[in-house]
């Protein structure tokens, strides 16, 4: 199964401030907005039902007035009134009527009558009571009132214009959003900033942790400030001092006793090898016994000198010797030297001839690739040389052999570690590591690879540099 991959906690921590303020921000805004709309539109209506109640009572004033004159053979005066005197607000109306199918509409806008305001309202005020109710009419939006005159069995209506409160709500509601939107803006900011601050100690205890890995096992965490963090480097450096001292008890210890086992293999090794010379003397059983030994006390000599090496490259024991040699000669020489005379060794043209290197590390790297092959993939095919860009030079050794599996190609370079093609086959399990812990002294780089013909590609890149005429050669 395939792990899923989850967000940063960088990312999740500067989410989870923009939602919070995402939700306070659309939870403030909505407050805000309806407090305000509802205190706009209560003091909107309210104003109209006062102004409309004290024009009613000047229609019915005026009404009566009417009603007498009547009685004295006069003209009703309730027109002229709505004309001249009755003064409704810039862009609103007023009409005054009744439910009587010949009754005459008295209106301070000739565009607009009865009909103009909601029925519900009409049929409310007709009936005997007092309304108010917001509308659309003509498009445009109105606080319509309406009063019933019981005296004189009419209804006045008054229509007030609610387009600047619609305006100041609008706006409102834009300066609401413009506010919620910088409040996320900053927000996020923010946490994306203190993010940052949280996982800056989390960033060191990485930093610190790849160094350990890489070799620096002296690197330690600065004390911290906060309480929390303080303890968090403390329990690291405490830890990386544990594993600095296991790994240097290791070291000394392999080191120790390879130091040890050194004075007994060689008198081993002189012993079996007169016995090896006087090999005719004794019978063929002991002969196959004696090469049995012989073999095994070759390869324990071998194992224990890797063994002295990786405890030298691992201590920084080995110093560089760095000198201009001739790239081609000096690899004919180590192949010829490991029994690799007959390998073909191609070098690409632009390849430099001369180059700066430590020659003791070139031919431990060359010759541990070359034995590799030998013992493992059935023999060297080609050695190859060359120049990927300026100031690198790639070492490559292919074999004929079954090629290294995928899942093996990182291991193969540790510590007694073998493929599966090589796991009963001879060698110490040394001599990649030693290939990697060369190449990397170097500044260099190693690795495996297919063989485009089949079999095995080991690389191994290294920086050099390349003499000009007035150095020594």
């Amino acid at each position: 199964m395939t792990r899923e991959r989850s967000l940063r906690l960088r990312t999740r921590v500067t989410l989870f401030f923009a939602l919070i303020a995402l939700f306070a921000g659309t939870l403030l805004i909505g407050v805000t907005y309806g407090f305000a709309r509802n205190n706009l539109l209560d003091d909107r209506t309210n104003s109209a039902e006062t102004q409309a109640f004290t024009h009613a009572n000047d229609v019915a004033a005026q009404l009566d007035e009417d009603a007498t004159t009547a009685l004295d053979g006069g003209d009703a005066q309730i027109g002229v009134f709505f004309r001249d005197e009755l003064q409704t607000e810039p862009g609103g109306f007023a009409v005054l009527g009744s439910s009587a199918v010949d009754a005459l509409e008295t209106r301070t806008d000739p565009n607009f009558g009865i009909d103009a305001f909601p029925n519900s309202l009409v049929s409310t005020v007709l009936a005997g009571g007092s309304a108010r109710q917001f509308a659309e009419i003509d498009g445009e939006p109105y606080v319509a009132v309406g009063v019933y005159i019981n005296r004189h069995d009419t209804g006045y209506f008054e229509a007030f214009p609610a387009a600047t409160t619609d305006t100041t709500l609008t706006a409102l509601i834009t300066a609401l959003g413009l506010g919620g939107v910088g409040t996320l803006i900053l927000a996020t900011l923010f946490g994306f900033s203190t993010s940052r601050r949280l996982l800056r100690p989390l960033s060191r205890v990485a930093d610190a942790a790849e160094e350990i890995a890489s070799g620096g096992l002296d690197t330690r965490l600065e004390s911290e400030s906060d309480p929390d963090l303080d303890r968090l480097a403390g329990s690291f450096n405490g830890m990386a001092d544990a594993v600095q001292a296991r790994i240097e008890r290791e070291a000394r210890f392999a080191s120790d006793v390879s130091h040890e086992l050194r004075s007994p293999i060689t008198a081993l090794t002189a012993a079996v090898e007169v016995l090896a010379a006087r090999r005719e003397d004794i019978p063929e059983r002991t002969q196959q016994a004696l090469d049995i030994v012989v073999s095994q006390v070759r390869r324990f000599d071998s194992m224990v000198i890797d063994l002295l090496e990786l405890s030298r490259l691992d201590a920084g024991a080995t110093d560089l010797n760095i000198e201009t040699s001739e790239l081609s000669d000096l690899t004919r020489r180590v192949a010829a030297r490991f029994g690799a005379s007959h390998v073909a060794i191609e070098i690409a043209p632009d390849t430099p001839q001369q180059i700066d290197v430590d020659r003791i590390r070139f031919e431990r790297i060359l010759g541990n690739l070359i034995e590799n092959a030998e013992h493992h993939g059935g023999g060297v095919v080609r050695i190859e040389l060359t120049t990927p860009r300026p100031g690198l030079v790639q070492i490559a050794v292919e074999d004929g052999g079954p090629g290294v599996a995928r899942s093996e190609r990182d291991r193969i370079f540790e510590r007694f570690a073998r493929g599966s093609a090589a796991r009963h086959r001879i060698g110490t399990g040394l001599g990649l590591a030693l290939v990697a812990q060369h190449a990397d002294a170097l500044g260099g780089a190693t690795w495996v690879e297919d063989r485009a013909m089949g079999g095995a590609r080991f690389v191994v890149e290294l920086p050099v540099h390349q003499p000009t005429q007035g150095d020594d050669a």
